[in-house]
């Protein structure tokens, strides 16, 4: 009984089915080019990156954010100074207030 389905889903089974079968699978088993843009899970052809440049660190201006009530330009001076040397030290300040906007940047030599 078995064998008679199967027998009866084969000839519903149009030629264009049939066709387009073999030619997926002839699609699925054909290798990737060498220039590929992937990596090949079977060791195959692989995309070759390019080399990248390392840039200098060139930037002497650090910001710095979140600060805390009390942490101002002295104390914030004393703290970093130990590390580098401090060229200038800006914290953002409220125009009418002169309250701390609790962010600022610093200038290193």
């Amino acid at each position: 009984m078995a064998q008679s389905v199967r027998h009866d889903l084969d000839s519903e089974m149009g030629t264009k089915v049939k066709k387009a079968m073999k030619n997926l699978k002839r699609a699925t088993t054909n290798k990737p080019s060498e220039d590929a843009d992937f990596l090949s899970l079977e060791g195959g052809p692989v995309c070759k990156q390019p080399e990248q440049k390392l840039l200098k660190n060139t930037a002497t201006v650090l910001y710095v954010g979140r600060i805390p009530h009390g942490f101002y330009e002295k104390e914030m001076e004393g703290y970093i100074g130990q590390f580098r040397t401090i060229k200038k030290l800006r914290i953002a300040r409220n125009k009418r207030a002169g309250k701390s906007r609790h962010f600022g940047y610093i200038e290193f030599e």
